[in-house]
């Protein structure tokens, strides 16, 4: 597939995917499908494992101001799982995506 000549993988159409859902802050029903492809696609050819959790949180908070609060827990424990992993439970990051979970 390609989108303006540039094939699916590249990284400024994922990129433009991204900042696409994030300009729907007010509208989450209409951001909701970006983030699930901006997911998809930063999951397929993302090698950076943050990226992959910077999506999923960004579609976690998505989820949550829909009121799908149950998906978004879901899914925001994930990322904390990950996180402490990776980074280890004092690690900015886990100690922000932990906040998710409880606030």
């Amino acid at each position: 597939k390609t989108y303006l000549g540039r094939s699916e993988a590249n990284e400024c159409r994922c990129n433009a995917l991204g900042i696409l859902g994030m300009a729907f802050n007010e509208r989450a029903a209409d951001a909701l499908p970006v983030l699930k492809a901006y997911l998809a696609l930063t999951e397929r050819y993302c090698p950076n494992v943050r990226g992959v959790l910077t999506a999923q949180g960004n579609l976690a908070t998505c989820l949550g101001n829909l009121g799908r609060s149950d998906e978004a827990v879901i899914l925001e424990r994930e990322i904390y799982d990950r996180r402490v992993a990776m980074q280890g439970i004092s690690h900015e990051e886990t100690i922000l995506t932990g906040n998710n979970l409880v606030g």
